[in-house]
């Protein structure tokens, strides 16, 4: 899978950026979505996993950095 691998290269700060980016995006597609002004719905779902990818890898990184 080659988004992942993408995330994977990213640093910590890269990480953190692209999550803080995703979430104002997902935040802006459920405004979008209550006022019946949406045009991709899929976008939301794309997000939500993109989100989760990456709160996936830095546990992953974090417990590793706890050994």
């Amino acid at each position: 899978m080659a988004k992942i691998d993408d995330l994977k290269v990213k640093s910590d700060d890269e990480l953190s950026t692209e999550l803080g980016n995703l979430k104002r995006e997902a935040f802006n597609l459920r405004f979008q979505a209550a006022t019946n002004q949406l045009e991709k719905p899929a976008r939301v779902r794309e997000v939500r996993r993109q989100v989760a990818r990456i709160k996936t890898l830095q546990a992953e990184r974090s417990r590793s950095a706890a050994k």
